[in-house]
């Protein structure tokens, strides 16, 4: 039984730590951010709407300065304000923020931002089982392999939900009659709203890389039997 001890109190930790992050999020979410009001997102978000059947999308302003969408595992959407402000400084077209938008809505119907969470806490038990195991025969450097290891799955993981959300925002936005365009353009422009300059290697990376974001949308529409727009 004792040997089976350091996965219980893995899975054990597992549990609490997802209650605790889900909860946490919820907390901040609620405490700082408000429902967007904008006339000309409205009207794409109501267009994205109607390709989906539903009566709104409901857009958050998260009241934070980094440039980022985000989908709360309770399958709220926001926006940060610093893309936001972005927008208003017109860095960013509203129809690219709406594909901002769509791409969240993605990891939600796809079960992404939910499961994200359950990862993160899993990912947490089993860097902790890890550690307790390679340190009986690695003292010292056995934690630092566990979070290595994790890392990396982690960071799979997270690829592939981005490009299974960007083929969702693709669909949904040429539904919308908004085209894939805008979402080819603001990729490009990522980097340099975010301030990202090269970096770690993309499989050690949570996002894909740009050119290879693109290319899989184009790829979609050539199925899709759409133009390549630009």
């Amino acid at each position: 039984m004792m040997r089976f001890l350091p996965i219980l109190l893995a899975i054990l930790y597992a549990l609490v730590m997802y209650w605790f992050s889900a909860w946490r999020t919820a907390r901040e979410l609620d405490a700082n951010s408000t429902e967007l009001a904008d006339a000309r997102l409205r009207k794409l978000t109501d267009a994205m709407a109607r390709a989906l059947e539903v009566d709104r999308i409901k857009v958050h302003i998260y009241e934070i300065a980094p440039v980022n969408g985000l989908a709360a595992p309770d399958g709220r959407i926001f926006i940060t304000r610093g893309f936001f402000d972005k927008y208003r400084a017109g860095a960013v077209s509203a129809e690219e923020l709406a594909s901002v938008i769509a791409h969240e809505l993605g990891h939600v119907a796809l079960g992404h931002s939910r499961r994200r969470m359950i990862d993160f806490s899993g990912q947490n038990a089993i860097r902790t089982a890890l550690a307790m195991v390679l340190n009986r025969f690695l003292p010292g450097i056995g934690a630092l392999i566990a979070s290595g290891l994790t890392s990396l799955l982690a960071a799979r993981l997270s690829r592939g939900d981005e490009y299974e959300a960007d083929a969702y925002a693709s669909a949904l936005l040429v539904k919308a009659g908004i085209g894939t365009g805008p979402q080819k353009s603001l990729f490009r422009k990522l980097e340099g709203l975010t301030g990202a300059r090269g970096g770690a290697p993309v499989w050690l990376m949570s996002h894909p890389k740009t050119e290879d974001r693109i290319k899989a949308i184009e790829v979609n529409e050539a199925r899709w039997g759409q133009l390549p727009q630009s």
